[in-house]
């Protein structure tokens, strides 16, 4: 192995502070949810905590970045398809069940 490749992260203490994060994250979303139901900025926050917490996940816990750079870009790009799925759902939710009938 040579001296500029990284390796995968044996410390405990960026996981537990990236599981704490991932649980205030959780914990805001839930308040927001229930603080400010129906507001029509919510799904834009909500698809933000979602894309902020499933980048997180790929940063800290799946470590992406030690990754391919092809495999880098399919995992961000998995990770932004569901905020994004989110939001042009709750703004478009009816043109979508549209074309989804028969």
């Amino acid at each position: 192995m040579s001296p500029t490749e990284r390796k995968p992260a044996t410390a405990l203490a960026p996981l537990t502070a990236a599981w704490l994060i991932l649980v205030a994250l959780t914990l805001a979303s839930l308040g927001l949810g229930q603080w400010f139901h129906g507001a029509a900025w919510l799904p834009v926050v909500v698809a933000a905590i979602v894309w902020a917490k499933g980048m997180l996940v790929a940063q800290r816990f799946i470590e992406a970045e030690l990754a391919h750079a092809f495999i880098r870009r399919v995992l961000k790009v998995f990770v932004a398809f569901a905020p994004l799925a989110l939001v042009l759902i709750a703004f478009f939710g009816r043109e979508f069940a549209r074309w989804a009938t028969l």
